[in-house]
């Protein structure tokens, strides 16, 4: 017989308190969850957040109703998510977590991006099964990105001095054992990619490893069918960017690129600290146009329209969220050679990937001009999502790997395979 879980999500941010794409995976994961009869708590820290965009949230991210949030927040407000950054203790915050943790009988602990919510010293020895999924690469990199001297790639560390070339205090529980000692207590490491699993090995970290990728919910690919082919198209063909406008991402090259080219504009979708610098750069410019943040809806739009959407990141990405959402618009996609996102199209077929700025203009030139090319990888992309970046092939991955260390901590829970048996009987 079966019976549902308690799963408690633990997480620096969680949406509409988050930046960027690890918070819309721990959204997805946690209402995916819930959706199929589950129980989820999710922890997060409103001071971190806040301590970095003191405006607060935007957007309206609805959670299913299994799903309890606990927004943490102190009267001491950045003091808070500081003290565990250099600590590498939650001292503020474990309090309430460890009142969170012993109200309810959880079955399944699940660690995200801890960084500012809890620290290493947040992964106790604990009974129930516990996961860690690394959105980021915080586990061997005090900036989370290996961007060393926010200049370059990190293929050589030097922490220390890094972390005061970016203005952050440095971490001295690092130069310990104490994270060492705390990832111990973790029963099994997630990956979104395969690319930051040997990424994490590479750099000493030998630790468990399973590959789950990000997904998309068929019921947010669904919408698709409600844009019409004849709906009204852009006056002029465009490339499209989606995500935060960091240094990291790399629109920075893109800019000159689009300065002489007359095929095509370049919108971008997001705001962040580097966009005054993109917008002085682009001034000027006409064929480079500015959208700031733009809601779900009016982005799958965007989506659909464009000619393709280019990831030109110049950093380590564990994934590329934005990826699969053009994928499900039957959009295909071009992306610079440096990480996971290389990975994604080589496996789906759906796209392009470039090494230099040449590279780059004939891949524009090509999809600008052949719109066969175009449908055909995007069709492509679309059956490679289907296949690879929906719910129950992920779902089932989870669950799989769940059951795993059940057995093995000899904890009764039932496999995907298993649930879903007894939810249609």
């Amino acid at each position: 017989m079966s019976r549902s879980l308690n799963f408690c999500m633990i997480t620096t941010f969680y949406p509409p308190y988050n930046f960027g794409g690890d918070g819309m995976g721990i959204y997805r994961l946690s209402n995916e969850v819930a959706k199929r009869g589950h129980k989820v708590d999710i922890i997060h820290c409103k001071d971190a957040y806040l301590s970095l965009n003191p405006k607060g949230p935007t957007g309206h991210f609805p959670n299913h109703p299994n799903i309890t949030v606990h927004g943490l927040k102190s009267k001491l407000g950045f003091v808070s998510p500081l003290l565990t950054q250099q600590t590498g203790y939650p001292f503020l915050k474990s309090k309430k977590i460890e009142n969170i943790l012993s109200q309810k009988k959880f079955d399944i602990i699940h660690y995200h991006n801890i960084s500012l919510v809890g620290g290493p010293k947040l992964l106790k020895k604990r009974k129930e099964i516990t996961l860690y999924t690394t959105h980021e690469h915080w586990l061997v990199c005090p900036m989370h990105v290996l961007w060393k001297f926010n200049r370059e790639l990190c293929k050589k560390r030097s922490c220390f001095l890094c972390s005061i070339v970016w203005k952050r205090p440095p971490q001295l529980w690092r130069y310990t054992r104490m994270l060492e000692k705390s990832l111990r207590n973790v029963d099994y490491f997630i990956s979104p990619s395969m690319f930051t699993i040997k990424k994490h090995h590479e750099l000493g970290l030998k630790i468990p490893f399973v590959h789950m990728p990000y997904f998309l919910p068929l019921s947010e690919e669904n919408s698709y069918e409600n844009y019409k082919d004849d709906e009204q198209k852009p006056h002029k063909p465009y490339f499209l960017f989606v995500g935060r406008l960091e240094k990291i991402k790399g629109v920075q090259n893109l800019i000159p690129v689009f300065k002489n080219y007359s095929g095509a504009e370049l919108l971008i979708a997001g705001d962040g600290e580097f966009g005054e610098t993109l917008k002085s750069l682009a001034k000027g410019n006409d064929n480079v146009r500015f959208l700031g943040r733009t809601n779900h809806c009016e982005l799958r739009k965007l989506y659909k329209n464009a000619l393709a959407v280019i990831v030109p990141s110049i950093c380590y990405e564990v994934f590329g969220i934005i990826i699969i959402e053009s994928f499900s618009m039957k959009t295909p996609v071009i992306v610079n050679d440096v990480s996971a996102p290389t990975d994604v199209v080589q496996e789906s077929g759906g796209g392009y990937v470039y090494n230099n700025e040449k590279e780059l203009i004939a891949v524009l030139d090509i999809l600008g001009t052949r719109p066969e090319v175009r449908k055909e990888l995007g069709e492509k992309g679309y059956n490679a999502y289907r296949k690879y970046w929906t719910e129950d092939n992920c779902m089932r991955i989870y669950f799989d790997l769940i059951h795993k260390i059940a057995q093995k901590k000899k904890i009764n829970v039932l496999t995907e395979d298993e649930l879903v048996k007894v939810s249609v009987s």
